[in-house]
C-alpha cells in the first residue's frame, strides 16, 4: 500500500446541502463509507489531496479516521455538471486479500497496419482482482494489426491474479479501413474506369 494513499478523514455529524456547501468552501469533500454490514460513516476528506488521488480509476484510499485505519475503494464520484467540482464521494469498505469486481480502463498501444485504424469498442473491462492490487489499466497491442482484425475480451492479457468478468466474446477493438478512405478509393476506381472507357471509345473511333 503506497504512503501516498494515506488520507486523514474527519468524522462529521452534520448533514444537509448547506453544511455540505460549507465543507466544500473550506476545501473539503463530503463522503460516506459503507459496506461489510457496517453502519454508514459520514466523513469529510481533504479536497485537494483526494481530487488528485481519484484521477486514477478505482482509487484505493487508506483512511485514518480518528486514529483508526480503514481501507476504502472509491465507488462513485458526484460532480457538479457545469463547474465539475466534486460534490460527494461514495466509498466502500475493503479488506486486504479481499477480491472485488471493478471496471478497468483499456489502453491501446502500437500502430495498426498502414491505412487502417483501431476502433476501441469498449473502453473498460470488468475484472475480479484483489482490492489492494487493482491494475490501473489493461494494455492491448494493435501493432501491425490488419483490416478485419478483431480483439475480444478473451484475447486480453490480464494482470497476474485477475479474473475476467466481462463476457469473453465482447468486442474490445476492431481494426478497419476508414470509410472516407474506402469512398476515396471507390471514387478513384470509378474515375479510372471512366477514363479507360473514354480511351476505349476513342480507340474504336480511330479504327473506323
Amino acid at each position: 500500500m503506497s504512503e501516498d494513499n494515506k488520507v486523514v478523514a474527519e468524522l462529521r455529524e452534520n448533514f444537509g446541502k448547506g453544511f455540505a456547501r460549507r465543507l466544500r468552501a473550506a476545501g473539503k469533500i463530503p463522503a460516506v463509507i459503507y459496506g461489510h454490514g457496517t453502519e454508514p460513516q459520514h466523513v469529510a476528506l481533504p479536497g485537494h489531496q483526494v481530487a488528485l488521488l481519484i484521477r486514477r480509476a478505482n482509487a484505493l484510499l487508506d483512511l485514518d479516521i480518528a486514529g483508526k485505519g480503514q481501507l476504502v475503494l472509491v465507488k462513485d464520484v458526484q460532480k457538479d455538471p457545469v463547474r465539475q467540482i466534486i460534490e460527494h464521494i461514495d466509498l466502500i469498505v475493503v479488506r486486504k486479500g479481499e477480491k472485488v469486481q471493478v471496471d478497468v480502463p483499456v489502453t491501446v498501444v502500437g500502430e495498426p497496419f498502414p491505412g487502417t485504424i483501431a476502433n476501441l469498442e469498449n473502453t473498460t473491462v470488468s475484472l475480479e482482482v484483489e482490492a489492494t492490487h487493482i491494475p490501473q489499466n489493461v494494455e492491448v497491442s494493435v501493432e501491425g494489426a490488419e483490416d478485419g482484425t478483431q480483439i475480444t475480451a478473451a484475447d486480453l492479457k490480464l494482470p497476474a491474479g485477475a479474473v475476467l468478468v466481462t463476457d469473453p466474446e465482447t468486442l474490445i477493438i476492431g481494426v478497419s479501413v476508414p470509410l472516407d478512405t474506402i469512398a476515396a478509393d471507390e471514387e478513384i476506381a470509378e474515375a479510372d474506369a471512366e477514363v479507360a472507357e473514354e480511351q476505349s471509345e476513342e480507340a474504336e473511333g480511330d479504327d473506323k
